[in-house]
């Protein structure tokens, strides 16, 4: 390195702007889950922590379970989308505790959840919903029937149930409390 030259984890660094944060979680939105493409990162709260920090964007990303397949996906997609939105040389950081939660899963992506034909998770994702205990009533999420039945507790991915509808008799993943 010659005298003068930058370290290049200072390329690119700047003081923050007032609209900065807002806009990057604006970019955020819009980057979605790659195994259910109508929730975004920010839907499913694994955008734990937006900060600035020594001239650059600093976010804190924690998957939804240690071994998930998708993690160095969707945080391939984050850092492109916000270096394309023009935060250069965003950090992300990995934290895996407190282990990720559905409880963390914002009213809007349950919503879009059920819009795609998944149920979203019911009731908590506490430590006694894991061990057993009443099964949660899931409704279908094509006609609202809570008359239905567990099939298989994977379904799709390791992170949801498969659950058919008694009334319309369509097959139907169950997103699991977590």
């Amino acid at each position: 390195m010659q005298p003068g030259e930058l370290i290049s984890s200072d390329r690119g660094a700047r003081q923050v702007q007032p609209v900065d944060l807002p806009r990057a979680w604006a970019v955020l939105e819009q980057v979605m889950d790659p195994e259910v493409p109508v929730v975004s990162v920010v839907d499913l709260g694994i955008v734990r922590d937006l900060t600035w920090e020594a001239g650059h964007l600093h976010l804190v990303v924690t998957p939804t379970y240690s071994g998930c397949p998708a993690t160095e996906v969707i945080e391939g997609d984050i850092r492109q989308a916000l270096e394309g939105a023009g935060f250069a040389a965003p950090r992300l950081e990995r934290r895996l505790t407190p282990a990720w939660s559905t409880d963390w899963i914002t009213e809007q992506g349950r919503e879009r959840l059920r819009a795609y034909g998944i149920a979203p998770p019911e009731g908590s994702g506490s430590k006694r919903s894991l061990l057993g205990g009443e099964p949660p009533q899931v409704c279908c999420p094509l006609c609202g029937s809570a008359h239905t039945e567990l099939l298989s507790q994977f379904g799709s991915t390791a992170c949801k149930a498969l659950y058919r509808c008694r009334d319309c008799l369509e097959p139907f993943d169950y997103f699991k409390c977590l």
